[in-house]
């Protein structure tokens, strides 16, 4: 019965960002966990590094997000803006993220909005970010996926836990934390059964390995994931 969702069309879902979200292939990865669990995703992605939502809707530094949208079918798409954007340029990240949200439900999708997560030098950053994800979700009427407080959460109770590659990126323990956020999201299920191991197939069919987690790390993770309340207005 488990598998009983693979008869249903999978959901298309395109991850529109820079590389918080390449970094160790968030969009397979979450097609991945999926999978696994006998849940159906299409992931793709439109990532260009250091590009923020107003580049995205410009077309400038070879984004290929508005083609994309354009013409192909989504039934979701996670918009992941520069780190700095929400702090920097608040403006600027009010307006292409309204811009985008709008765009995205004319052609019949839902519009979701990744959270992003201070950086490991400055975990004051959080406060404003997460201030102004919930400002753009609650103007646009959209969801949103709190990685950044979910970051905080992993930084505050395990500090031996890695999440970042450097300052900024997301390590494999970031991504898998990440994958665990959007499986949970778009699926609805707990994660526990998602393996430590992440798993994919290559273009010849063989097993392709995405991420590798220590068990008890995994476990933990996924407990965190499986309690933490993402409605952050509650």
């Amino acid at each position: 019965q488990a598998l009983a969702q693979d008869a249903a069309p999978p959901k298309r879902i395109l991850f529109v960002g820079n590389s918080f979200t390449y970094f160790y292939n968030l969009p397979q990865v979450v097609a991945a966990m999926a999978a696994s669990q006998g849940v159906s995703l299409e992931t793709r992605q439109s990532t260009v590094g250091g590009s923020n939502l107003e580049q995205h809707w410009k077309e400038e530094k070879g984004t290929q997000t508005r083609r994309l949208l354009e013409e192909q079918g989504w039934d979701y798409v996670v918009f992941n803006n520069h780190s700095l954007s929400a702090i920097d340029h608040p403006e600027s990240f009010m307006e292409y993220g309204r811009k985008f949200a709008g765009l995205v439900r004319e052609k019949g999708a839902e519009p979701i909005f990744m959270m992003t997560w201070a950086y490991k030098s400055n975990p004051l950053m959080q406060d404003r970010i997460t201030e102004m994800y919930l400002r753009l979700a609650e103007e646009t009427g959209a969801d949103y996926v709190p990685a950044g407080p979910l970051f905080a959460s992993v930084r505050a109770l395990r500090p031996d836990l890695e999440l970042f590659f450097d300052d900024k990126h997301p390590s494999s323990n970031g991504t898998y934390l990440l994958g665990l956020a959007f499986f949970k999201y778009f699926s609805g299920k707990g994660t526990s059964a998602i393996p430590e191991r992440v798993t994919t197939l290559d273009a010849n069919g063989e097993k392709l390995y995405l991420l590798f987690l220590h068990e008890t790390d995994a476990d933990f993770l996924q407990q965190l994931i499986d309690t933490f309340d993402f409605d952050l207005d509650d």
